[in-house]
């Protein structure tokens, strides 16, 4: 029998694209909560955890980096979005599957590598299932298509996450890895390989390889992206929103995971706790936007934000009322009784914030299409989505470390309190009137020139706390953490304002761009010790790491000058109307 082309008919592209968003959510459910959960059941620390979730998500926060790969690393013969598509899904199958004879948690290194290999294949399989709905549905049908995806994204999380705890009651752990691969491979069965794309236009001819031309795409997408963030009020308080957390987040990441374990809930009711979070979460996504197009974006969102830090903290009122401080090793010889008060109160608070966290997805993504300019609505979109995977990531690695340092609590305060800040961004991020001044007006050179300058200062910064651990004694590793953000986005500021001043920027920017490189690898410096017991005999370790160090703060240094540097120039490519530089 041969199976339908879906991209054939209305209905048809409707459920493929559910389904292909199914395929999305389940990794991001397996790993959020199946995974964390038997970490934490195999007494692995919430540091770990924090960071091993945090590392999950940061393919995706780099997702616009695959775009122009996808658009020129095609082939005709087997369609150019579903043959990436195809590829992805069968690598996604395969990384997970080479994880099945690893033990926990004596691998867990190698585990996360792996993991975040198959994610990466994940986000290059969203970009490419996002240009094939760009290409391949009507304008009629984008709105529900759209509302489709992320229930199919929804759907797939509670696969991965509920449906693997569930089955793991009866199969045990190891085995379900089958079960998450061979639900992307039906997918890439019944759904991808019956699919028949419709060819696209003729390629034209280019000059040079395939890869010079993504690159020329990847900085067109930089100058595109940079003129857009700092174009307007709106567009540059949209960049700030994406980086800070989108209200409180601990109950949406492991903190939730580690807590549930140490309750006392088995698999099952971990399980049955994701399960009517995914479906109240879902159900009110939906009702958020509805509510947010009738009685405006700002306002409802505003409210929604607020809303989410009130389960944290009637949380943390409870798990300081019973004396639930800090973590309790599963493995403890005397581990307190839990209180039936505090798991219902548990149960509360998650269900609580999962509907309120549903208000707010479905009205985040609306207000940031209003401050996005249509001209480069794919860009810029796409780079806000990738920032706020960001915030996901850098959020649950903090707060691992927090739990440890800290206790719940604490942590559950400065998560909610942070959660908060956001908004203050929130009254630019006003609706675009479409004229062309409200996304470019004239102090988009002076954003730039603050921006510089914020991120040397802050670069050069980074010397100083290198050095003054004993000053920040536990809360170290969270300084650490906030530090590799801003490296993070000092790179990516040196690649923009290469591509955007281009030789009017004159050394500053040229060598900008070889040292952003660098600032990425400075995330090295968490396995310096890791890396000098691999030394042989004769290298002290000790001068090993204490060299690297030293180089690791001269790279800063030297960011944060040419960061500098940088905030002085005119930046006139950002003026109105300007030419973009060749």
């Amino acid at each position: 029998m041969r199976l339908p082309n879906l991209l054939a008919t209305k209905n048809g592209r409707l459920m493929a694209f559910f389904l292909l968003y199914v395929t999305e959510g389940i990794p991001l459910g397996f790993a959020a909560t199946a995974v964390a959960t038997r970490l934490r059941r195999l007494d692995v620390g919430p540091a770990e955890i924090g960071a091993f979730v945090g590392s999950f998500y940061l393919p995706w926060a780099f997702k616009w980096a695959f775009g122009p790969l996808v658009d020129v690393f095609s082939s005709d013969r087997w369609g150019r979005r579903r043959g990436w598509i195809l590829s992805t899904q069968v690598m996604m199958a395969l990384t997970l599957l080479s994880t099945v004879m690893l033990e926990l948690p004596q691998q867990l290194g190698l585990f996360t590598m792996i993991l975040l290999v198959h994610n990466t294949f994940g986000a290059m399989q969203d970009v490419a299932i996002d240009a094939l709905a760009c290409s391949t549905l009507h304008e009629d049908e984008r709105g529900l298509a759209n509302g489709m995806m992320f229930a199919g994204a929804t759907i797939g999380a509670m696969v991965g996450g509920s449906g693997v705890m569930y089955l793991s009651g009866v199969t045990g752990f190891q085995p379900t890895f089958y079960f998450v691969a061979a639900s992307i491979l039906a997918v890439t069965a019944f759904v991808v390989l019956p699919m028949k794309e419709a060819p696209g236009p003729a390629r034209a001819p280019v000059p040079g390889s395939r890869l010079a031309q993504a690159g020329r795409e990847m900085q067109v997408f930089a100058i595109d992206s940079f003129r857009s963030f700092l174009g307007s009020p709106g567009a540059f308080g949209g960049l700030l929103f994406s980086l800070l957390p989108a209200g409180a987040m601990c109950l949406g990441l492991a903190l939730q995971s580690n807590l549930a374990v140490e309750l006392g809930m088995d698999d099952d009711q971990v399980a049955s706790l994701g399960l009517w979070s995914s479906i109240l979460g879902a159900a009110f996504c939906v009702a958020g936007g509805y509510l947010s197009d009738r009685f405006g974006r700002r306002r409802t969102l505003f409210i929604y934000l607020a809303l989410m830090s009130l389960p944290v903290f009637y949380l943390m009122n409870e798990l300081s009322r019973f004396g639930w401080i800090m973590p309790v090793s599963v493995n403890a010889a005397n581990r307190p009784p839990v209180p039936a008060a505090l798991l219902t109160a548990f149960w509360i608070a998650t269900l609580v914030y999962s509907v309120v966290q549903g208000l707010m997805y479905g009205t985040r993504s609306a207000i940031m299409m209003d401050v996005t300019n249509p001209a480069v609505a794919a860009t810029q979109f796409t780079a806000y989505m990738a920032l706020m995977n960001l915030a996901i990531s850098y959020s649950a690695t903090w707060q691992g470390i927090a739990i440890e340092a800290w206790g719940y609590p604490a942590t559950m305060m400065v998560d909610g309190v942070f959660g908060l800040a956001c908004l203050l961004v929130l009254p630019w991020l006003k609706r675009s009137d479409g004229s062309s001044t409200s996304y470019a007006d004239a102090l988009g050179a002076g954003r730039a020139r603050a921006m510089a300058r914020v991120l040397g200062l802050l670069c050069i910064a980074w010397a100083p706390c290198s050095y003054g651990g004993a000053w920040f004694g536990a809360a170290m590793p969270i300084i650490g953490t906030l530090f590799t953000l801003i490296f993070v986005a000092s790179a990516l500021f040196l690649l923009a304002s290469r591509a955007v001043l281009g030789e009017s920027g004159g050394w500053a920017a040229r060598c900008g761009a070889w040292t952003a490189p660098l600032l990425l690898l400075l995330y090295a410096r968490y396995y310096l010790d890791e890396v000098a017991r691999w030394l042989p005999d004769g290298i002290g370790a000790a001068a090993f790491v204490a060299t690297l160090q030293g180089a690791m703060v001269a790279v800063a240094l030297a960011a944060g000058v040419l960061l500098l540097l940088l905030s002085l120039q005119p930046w006139r490519q950002m003026q109105v109307g300007s030419a973009q530089p060749v």
